[in-house]
């Protein structure tokens, strides 16, 4: 999909530059990418403490 963005020179530059991409859309889509993966995981540790495992695993599963 084509998209026009307004992006600061300096920031694109420097997200290619420690990225190390060849393209401004590589850049863009492993800052993307990079960005769901650091929110999907503040998510998974925001859970921390708060989910409760049982040791019955096994026989609820062959319960089905």
């Amino acid at each position: 999909m084509k998209t026009t963005l307004n992006i600061p020179d300096t920031l694109i530059k420097e997200a290619m530059s420690v990225s190390k991409s060849r393209t401004k859309t590589e850049a863009v889509i492993e800052g993307l990418r990079e960005l769901i993966r650091q929110r999907k995981i503040e998510r998974v540790l925001s859970s921390a403490g708060k989910l409760e495992f049982s040791d019955k695993w096994e026989k609820a599963r062959h319960g089905r």
